[in-house]
């Protein structure tokens, strides 16, 4: 496979809606831009490759004391409607990529024709995930198409792996939002200073 990859970092309840365990500031208003590059994605034939948070009390990142650097409150618990995906970036029938290991060699074929990849996690990082080295090398992908949430956190996170890895990266602007201005600033100098393309979301769509 080869072309371009959309990568949805995390655009979950408890992450988007303002309601919900651990809001990102401002993410409501980045929904009507996310919603336009996966709707663009299904269109167009373009493998949409979502991460999730898949949370269970005992991770260590949960905690009731957090410190918001390395700890967070309980967020996107698995089973609860705050794990769910918005139904703006909801899947309609993704291959699930779980944390056990697949057998080497295996991947490749796993995801050769599905369309719609839902990676599934505990850290910060989908690389975190045993088999999403191994899913994006099958992909091949040209460019990678990152949005998300939260921009100085698991999209960070994101962007840094797949840049280690040397894939070319495209960071959308209005369709991501950080938890701190201070730490997203400082990840958008480096991800500028590691060659990403910064773009928008109606650039995006509107490129054939």
């Amino acid at each position: 496979m080869s072309g371009q990859l959309l990568w949805d970092v995390d655009t979950q309840v408890d992450f988007v809606h303002a309601d919900a365990k651990l809001p990102v500031p401002g993410a409501e208003e980045a929904v009507p831009a996310m919603a336009r590059l996966v709707r663009w994605a299904s269109e167009h034939g373009i493998t949409h490759l979502a991460t999730a948070d898949d949370h269970e009390l005992t991770d260590p990142e949960i905690s009731n004391d957090p410190d918001f650097e390395s700890t967070y409150p309980p967020h996107c618990l698995r089973g609860t409607p705050g794990a769910a995906r918005i139904a703006e970036t909801a899947q309609r029938d993704p291959l699930p990529v779980s944390l056990t290991p697949y057998p080497p060699g295996l991947v490749a074929s796993l995801v050769e024709g599905h369309r719609e990849l839902l990676v599934l996690k505990k850290t910060y990082s989908a690389f975190s995930n045993p088999n999403v080295e191994a899913l994006v090398a099958a992909l091949a992908p040209s460019e990678v198409i990152v949005f998300g949430v939260a921009t100085d956190v698991c999209n960070d996170a994101a962007i840094t792996g797949l840049l280690a890895r040397g894939y070319r990266v495209a960071f959308v602007e209005d369709a991501s939002r950080g938890l701190s201005e201070e730490r997203t600033a400082a990840a958008l100098a480096r991800w500028r200073e590691g060659g990403v393309r910064f773009t928008l979301s109606a650039d995006v769509v509107g490129s054939p």
